[in-house]
């Protein structure tokens, strides 16, 4: 497997960035292997799903930062779940974390969103993590395709557990309304779900339209992590992409 270009800045300005979504299960299995698998990632963002949300959790999601060489950017309880975690790479000009509404019987949902800068490129980012209902699931692939519009920029990313396959009519609505990175650019491997038997992708990143994707997939073969920390870490593998962000006009 060809490796990922590392992250740098072109000399136009663009921004190679490597961007990780992953679903952490509230950090409740190895923690030093999530670790692990995050740094040798070499992420410049993180889209985290089920982050910690309920006693002491900021002190859990911080460590968790530290751990990975990173900083927290925004999410976590604030946003029911959904987090971002960043490298000192990337400038932050705002954040905003969204609870979506909720239905009565069913898991609080919500959206954790930023706008940054790296290198002379501006993006909008944002985690989530989609209902495992499915008409409410598709209701909010609606709202974040909205809240994405809403940020204001010019090029962005979403990534998240959909809860639902490619065949699936949400992930099928977001992958109209932008590029299916691992689509666009396949990398690595296919299937997110579960870490210690993978058999279908329910985890995915998507990029607006001028976004070129470098590759994406879950990675596999990291230097300084075995399939066992992969099995370890969470009940869900990660996805990794490569995206050249063009400069900001």
């Amino acid at each position: 497997m060809a490796s990922l270009p590392n992250s740098h800045t072109e000399p136009d300005g663009s921004a190679v960035v490597r961007v990780l979504s992953y679903n952490i299960r509230s950090m409740r299995d190895d923690t030093d292997a999530l670790a692990r698998v995050i740094r040798a990632c070499a992420p410049d963002l993180v889209l985290v799903q089920e982050a910690p949300r309920f006693f002491r959790w900021r002190k859990k999601l911080a460590r968790l930062a530290s751990a990975s060489e990173l900083v927290i950017l925004t999410g976590g309880g604030t946003a029911a779940g959904p987090a971002i975690l960043c490298d000192l790479r990337a400038t932050v000009e705002r954040t905003e974390d969204v609870l979506l509404p909720l239905t009565p019987g069913l898991h609080r949902r919500g959206l954790a969103t930023a706008v940054v800068r790296i290198g002379g490129a501006r993006l909008g980012v944002t985690s989530f993590h989609l209902s495992l209902q499915q008409d409410e699931r598709y209701e909010q692939g609606g709202m974040l395709l909205d809240r994405v519009a809403g940020l204001g920029v010019e090029h962005a990313i979403a990534g998240g557990d959909l809860n639902d396959r490619p065949d699936g009519r949400t992930f099928r609505r977001l992958a109209d309304a932008y590029q299916d990175c691992r689509t666009a650019a396949p990398w690595g491997g296919e299937f997110t779900s579960g870490s210690t038997d993978p058999h279908q992708r329910i985890d995915a990143i998507f990029a607006t339209k001028g976004i070129e994707v470098l590759g994406c997939g879950v990675p596999e073969r990291l230097p300084g992590v075995t399939g066992a920390d992969l099995r370890a870490a969470t009940d869900h593998l990660p996805v990794l992409a490569a995206l050249r962000i063009p400069a900001a006009s």
